[in-house]
């Protein structure tokens, strides 16, 4: 159909015009659409406060509250779920003198203080009671036990776990999940498949920070072009595709101070042309995190042909 610029025998007025554009607004694709107004503030991963994770601060309630201030208008609030073994844990949690079954209680907590706020601040942000996941060993069958127990409203599938070894906790627990692995090729090929193996088994309704295995890899650009990891991610982001799952646009590696997010532009690429739905995720961990960088983020995806309009997070399946 060939569309006609707006016209009028003596010039248009801007009621004319605007009536054209009405009409002409159903013949473009949603991402052109949502050009035409402001994108809402939204964050699908986050959320995580000194409250309730050892690696974080300030408290669940303050950090809600800059949510507020800062205009939002959903946010995903997905507390990591705690170790299944006390063998799991991470430095910080053992030098403060946790244990795997007093993680398990504080998490029960957490989904009572979660839905606390949610009923408190229900006239003013859509909370969403969620939560993280990981990969470590058992985890086929201790997500869905959390799951079931706990009833989240979504849970963002993540892997920070590779052999049981959590990579991305700092650089020399990276270092030792490269020799685990026996090279950083491997490492990178036993993270997207065990990535691989976590979406096919449980269906998460949002998958965290896709190539989060780069993180302390000055390298990572030239090493996710390699054929065969190239291959993998293309295979996963398949099988997303497939299930019609939404990707975390998460913002945390800019707030750290490295120059793209996760996911990287070069499969980002990728992602627009299978049609796959991103939405930004400021996987905030302090008041001061809130928010970091969705400027950037809404700005990155409709300059790269993304719908604005965020998909929120469907049920679990």
């Amino acid at each position: 159909m060939q569309i006609l610029p707006c016209r009028a025998p003596v010039g248009p007025s801007i009621d004319e015009c605007a009536g054209d554009l009405q009409t002409f607004s159903q013949f473009y694709s949603p991402a052109i659409q949502s050009t035409m107004k402001p994108a809402s503030l939204v964050s699908i991963h986050g959320g995580h406060s000194g409250q309730f994770c050892d690696h974080a601060r300030d408290t669940l309630e303050k950090i809600i509250r800059r949510y507020i201030e800062l205009g939002f208008t959903w946010v995903g609030i997905t507390e990591h779920t705690p170790p299944i073994s006390d063998n799991l844990l991470d430095p910080g949690q053992r030098k403060l003198g946790f244990t795997a079954e007093s993680l398990l209680e504080k998490f029960a907590d957490y989904f009572v203080e979660i839905r606390r706020l949610k009923q408190l601040y229900r006239d003013r942000l859509e909370i969403f009671a969620a939560m993280e996941i990981e990969t470590y060993s058992g985890y086929r069958q201790f997500v869905p036990f959390l799951v079931k127990t706990f009833q989240p409203d979504y849970f963002v599938g993540s892997v920070h776990f590779v052999g049981d070894i959590n990579f991305d906790y700092s650089e020399k627990l990276y270092r030792r999940a490269i020799d685990s692995a026996g090279s950083i090729d491997n490492l990178y090929l036993k993270y997207f498949d065990l990535q691989y193996e976590m979406i096919d088994l449980l269906n998460p309704p949002v998958v965290g920070h896709f190539d989060l295995i780069r993180i302390f890899d000055p390298d990572y650009r030239s090493r996710l072009l390699r054929p065969d990891i190239n291959r993998k991610i293309e295979r996963n982001l398949e099988l997303i595709r497939q299930k019609d799952l939404i990707l975390d646009l998460n913002l945390r590696a800019l707030y750290k101070g490295n120059d793209e997010p996760y996911i990287s532009r070069r499969i980002l690429e990728k992602v627009r042309e299978m049609e796959i739905a991103v939405v930004p995720g400021d996987d905030s961990h302090s008041v001061d995190s809130v928010g970091n960088h969705m400027t950037t983020a809404i700005e990155l995806l409709r300059d790269m042909g993304f719908s604005t309009e965020w998909r929120k997070p469907g049920p679990i399946l």
